[in-house]
């Protein structure tokens, strides 16, 4: 849930914003094979898998997948939980919608748009 919402606001965000030495790396699903966009993502991997089997283990005292309170808010309760359950959910179909319509126009998530 958490990924698919990163991932829904990245593919946004993506076309108005570039990191330095990024600037010629086409947007969305294009940046993953053209270099330096490759690079990144491979660093993008290798972090994301060293956070996932080192630091946001799960733990027997809690449901698979719930991480808790990551900001230390001290407002996660049941009603949170289900609200972000649903938001993530909603941010899966999000996300496959974003990548089906580029796989099938060949723009972007804001191209799509018409902007």
């Amino acid at each position: 849930g958490r990924v698919a919402m990163m991932a829904a606001l990245g593919a946004v965000v993506q076309h108005f914003v570039k990191f330095p030495g990024f600037q010629d790396v086409p947007s969305g699903l294009g940046a993953v094979s053209a270099p330096p966009g490759s690079y990144g993502f491979i660093a993008l991997f290798g972090i994301a898998g060293v956070l996932e089997l080192a630091i946001w283990t799960e733990s027997d005292d809690k449901a698979p997948g719930n991480f808790g309170d990551p900001l230390g808010l001290d407002q996660y309760n049941e009603d949170t939980r289900n609200r972000e359950l649903n938001n993530g959910r909603c941010a899966m179909f999000s996300a496959l919608g974003v990548i089906a319509a580029e796989l099938f126009t060949g723009k972007d998530a804001v191209e799509q748009l018409g902007f």
